[in-house]
């Protein structure tokens, strides 16, 4: 079974996490929510406490397929921030391991971290100056190599359900998104 780590800053964008978190466990993903806090309650960009079932320093994140940065402000730059979350994700790229991002997170997160260098990646609109060395495709989703990017609230589902694709496959995440009345959404 794939897992995947999300880590949760105070500020993060609700939709953009809590939507990858249910499709991912809809596809049988193991997903750990992490409070980069030092408390085990995190709050969204719009108030909602969420409880962590980690906090950061209870793991070391060599056994994650993927991890996850979602978006919102501050929740992103809270991310960039946070030492121990910067040194997770590089080490994390540089093994050649998945990386996902959404809205903010990939100019505010990935882009410093110089991840995005050389690759396509999207991110929310007006983010897309602070992509330096990436060319932003504007998408919904991106894929490039083991980096995933997601332009903002509207597409935490295409985004969760790539994600889906990639650590379990195509038929899994197809069954959940017609399921969950994506596909009927998207085809009216």
């Amino acid at each position: 079974m794939a897992k995947v780590y999300v880590f949760l800053a105070d500020g993060f964008e609700d939709v953009e996490a809590l939507i990858p978190i249910d499709v991912l466990r809809r596809g049988g993903v193991e997903v750990v929510t992490v409070s980069t806090t030092e408390f085990p309650l995190v709050e969204s960009a719009h108030g909602v406490a969420i409880e962590a079932d980690i906090q950061f320093e209870q793991s070391d994140y060599e056994d994650a397929d993927l991890l996850m940065l979602p978006g919102g402000m501050p929740g992103a730059s809270n991310l960039y921030d946070h030492e121990g979350v910067c040194k997770a994700v590089c080490a994390q790229a540089a093994a050649g391991k998945k990386v996902s991002a959404i809205c903010a997170a990939p100019a505010v997160v990935l882009a410093p971290l110089g991840l995005l260098e050389g690759k396509r990646a999207t991110c929310y609109p007006g983010f897309e100056k602070a992509l330096d060395g990436a060319t932003y495709t504007g998408d919904l989703v991106t894929v490039d190599g083991n980096i995933t990017t997601a332009e903002g609230p509207a597409a935490a589902f295409p985004y969760a359900y790539e994600l889906l694709t990639q650590l379990v496959d195509k038929k899994t995440s197809d069954q959940i998104a017609e399921g969950m009345r994506f596909k009927h959404l998207m085809s009216k």
